[in-house]
C-alpha cells in the first residue's frame, strides 16, 4: 500500500529523516536529518513522495531510496502525506520538488486519480515521474511504474485459501482498503479470481483503511452480520491482525482462515505464530532502489524508464497446500520489512 496505513509500531522507526512536518520538502541525510543522501555533489536531485512516513512499508521504501541515492551519486529529498489519502499534501510536495529542480519524482499516490493533474504539470517541465507500489489512473499518467503485481498477490492468497478449504463451503468476509484506491481494488479482485469466487460470494465486506483497529471493528461487524464466516481476506496484515483479535474474542480464531498481503516482519511473524494462514510478500526496498536508478540513468543519458516493472511477490506460509507455490516463514522473515 500499499500503501495503506499499517502497524502503529512503525512510529518507532520514523525519526530518520522526514521530521514532524511531513509535507515540507527536506533532504534526507545519513546523520542529522539534513543535507544529501548521496554525499556527492547533489547536482542531480531525486524526490520521493510516500503516502505516509509512519508506515513501515514506506519506511523501508525510503531506506531503499537512500541507499540507491548514495550508490548512484544523486541527492534525495523526501516528503509524505500526513495520512493515507492526503492528496493535497502530495500535490504540494510535487510542486515543491519541481521548484527545487528535481530531475525525477518517485511517488506512491494516495489518490490514484486526483494526483494526475499535478503529475502532468511536473512532466511538462521535464521531470521524470515514476509511480511506486500504487499505479495512477490511468497508469499511463506516469512515465513508469515499479510495483508488486497486486492482482497476482491477491490471486496467490485466493488460490491458497481455496486449497486450504479442501472443498468446504466458504463464507467469505472481505476487509478492504477504501473506495477507489487501485491497490485495494486489485488485491480484492485478485483474491476472488484466485479463489474462483465473485463478489456475490462475499457475505460481508468492510473498509478498514488498512488499519488494525478498524480491521478489528470491521471483523466484529461482519461476525454480527454473518456468524458463520470461515474465510477472511484482508487488504493487509494490520487489518488481518485486527480481524484475528475480533475472532479470538469470540473463540473463533482456530476455525477461521485468514489470508493477507504485504509481507512485513510483524505480519510474517503472525503467519509463523498461526494468526494468519498465509500472506503475499512484496518488496518495497526494491521498488525504490529501481526508481532511483531510473532517474539517475535519465539524468545521465536522457533515457526514460517506461512501462511496468514487476518487483515480485511470494506466497509465505508454513502450511503449504498442494498445487500452490509458496515459501515458508523462515524465508519470509529473511526478506521482510518493517
Amino acid at each position: 500500500m500499499s500503501r495503506i496505513s499499517r502497524l502503529p509500531s512503525s512510529l518507532l522507526r520514523v525519526a530518520a529523516c522526514t521530521g514532524v512536518a511531513a509535507l515540507t520538502l527536506t533532504a534526507c541525510g545519513s546523520g542529522s536529518g539534513s543535507g544529501t543522501a548521496s554525499g556527492g555533489s547533489g547536482s542531480v536531485k531525486v524526490g520521493l513522495i510516500t503516502k505516509t512516513d509512519t508506515n513501515p512499508f514506506f519506511v523501508k521504501m525510503k531506506e531503499g531510496a537512500e541507499k540507491a541515492a548514495k550508490e548512484n551519486g544523486v541527492e534525495l529529498s523526501t516528503a509524505a502525506g500526513k495520512f493515507d489519502g492526503d492528496n493535497a499534501g502530495q500535490v504540494t510536495a510535487i510542486e515543491n520538488m519541481v521548484a527545487a529542480g528535481v530531475k525525477g519524482i518517485l511517488i506512491t499516490p494516495s489518490d490514484s486519480k486526483a494526483i494526475v493533474p499535478a503529475i502532468e504539470k511536473a512532466k511538462a517541465k521535464g521531470v521524470l515521474v515514476i509511480a511506486l507500489d500504487t499505479p495512477t489512473e490511468p497508469e499511463s499518467a506516469v512515465d513508469a511504474l515499479f510495483a508488486t503485481d497486486n492482482v497476482k498477490a491477491g490471486e496467490l492468497i485466493g488460490e491458497y485459501a481455496k486449497a486450504a478449504m479442501k472443498g468446504k463451503s466458504a463464507k467469505i468476509a472481505a476487509l478492504d482498503l477504501a473506495p477507489g484506491v487501485s491497490v485495494g481494488i486489485q488485491r480484492h479482485s485478485g483474491f476472488l479470481k484466485g479463489f474462483g469466487a465473485t463478489d456475490k460470494d462475499v457475505v460481508c465486506a468492510q473498509d478498514t483503511g488498512g488499519d488494525q483497529s478498524k480491521g478489528q471493528t470491521a471483523m466484529e461487524n461482519c461476525l454480527q452480520k454473518s456468524p458463520d464466516i470461515n474465510v477472511v481476506y484482508t487488504i493487509n496484515e494490520p487489518a488481518a491482525l485486527g480481524a484475528y483479535t475480533a475472532l479470538k474474542a469470540k473463540g473463533r480464531e482456530k476455525d477461521v482462515l485468514i489470508v493477507s498481503v504485504d509481507g512485513g516482519c510483524t505480519g510474517t511473524q503472525a503467519v509463523k505464530d498461526g494468526k494468519i494462514a498465509a500472506t503475499s510478500q512484496q518488496y518495497p526496498l526494491k521498488m525504490a532502489a529501481e526508481g532511483v536508478k531510473a532517474v539517475a540513468t535519465y539524468a545521465k543519458d536522457g533515457k526514460k524508464a517506461s512501462g511496468y516493472t514487476d518487483t515480485g511477490v511470494t506466497l509465505i506460509t508454513d502450511k503449504a497446500q498442494d498445487g500452490v507455490t509458496s515459501k515458508d516463514t523462515a524465508y519470509g522473515l529473511e526478506n521482510c520489512w518493517g
